[in-house]
């Protein structure tokens, strides 16, 4: 199931993301940097919700709080919260 992510604070305005539980399946960026927007799917396609946080969590892009690699781990929880909201549902 796709995701879309409204980023805060970064040049990307969002963030299409593509889990399998949580696993991330693929990543899709829509603005910014296009050289670390290509490279950072590539990087975490197949890895886990926390094998994600635990690379880019916290990292920081210049004088800015978050960068776009923080603000995919926070894309990804609300993915998941969303994910889990939806199948509760059902």
């Amino acid at each position: 199931m796709v995701y879309r992510y409204k980023t805060k604070g970064t040049c990307a305005a969002f963030i299409d993301i593509d889990m399998d539980g949580d696993v991330v399946r693929d990543v899709v960026f829509y603005g910014g940097c296009h050289g670390n927007l290509q490279a950072i799917p590539r990087l975490v396609k197949g890895m886990t919700y926390q094998e994600v946080k635990d690379k880019l969590e916290g990292i920081r892009c210049g004088y800015k709080p978050t960068s776009c690699p923080d603000q995919l781990v926070k894309g990804i929880e609300e993915a998941m919260a969303a994910f889990a909201s939806a199948s509760s549902e059902s």
